[in-house]
């Protein structure tokens, strides 16, 4: 189900808690909102959609991936960007990292570890402050 999108700053503000598997649901009203946002958005976090919840999904070049309790366990290669977000007015200056090594749970609730690079690992680190209560 398509949901609308949360902009209350002290909502945003909020850390998530953790994802279970009673929060499945939750990770597909995620997809259905950002298939429904594509033009204007490649990645989105629970609390987006009103759910205080560390449940993440992006653009993965072309396919949408479904995350739940993500971690950096490692990053490399600091530079400075600049980022909009569907939930807040403007662009804002960040810092991010090239490559991040993220361990997370699939939609099966299986542990994986993997590294991402460029935009992708970008897009990643956008939603896992937004699962930290981090605004850009």
């Amino acid at each position: 189900m398509v949901r609308e999108i949360m902009k209350d700053p002290i909502f945003l503000g909020r850390k998530s808690r953790e994802a279970t598997g009673e929060d499945l649901p939750i990770a597909q009203d995620l997809l259905d909102t950002l298939a429904a946002h594509k033009d204007g958005c490649v990645g989105m976090a629970a609390n987006m959609i009103g759910e205080a919840v560390r449940i993440i999904v992006f653009d993965n070049e072309g396919v949408y991936m479904t995350m739940l309790n993500p971690r950096i366990v490692k990053a490399s290669g600091l530079y400075e960007t600049q980022e909009g977000c569907l939930s807040l007015e403007g662009v804002r200056k960040t810092k991010r990292y090239r490559s991040i090594k993220l361990q997370y749970q699939n939609e099966k609730l299986q542990t994986r570890l993997k590294t991402f690079t460029g935009w992708t690992a970008q897009i990643i680190q956008h939603e896992i402050d937004h699962c930290n209560g981090i605004l850009i």
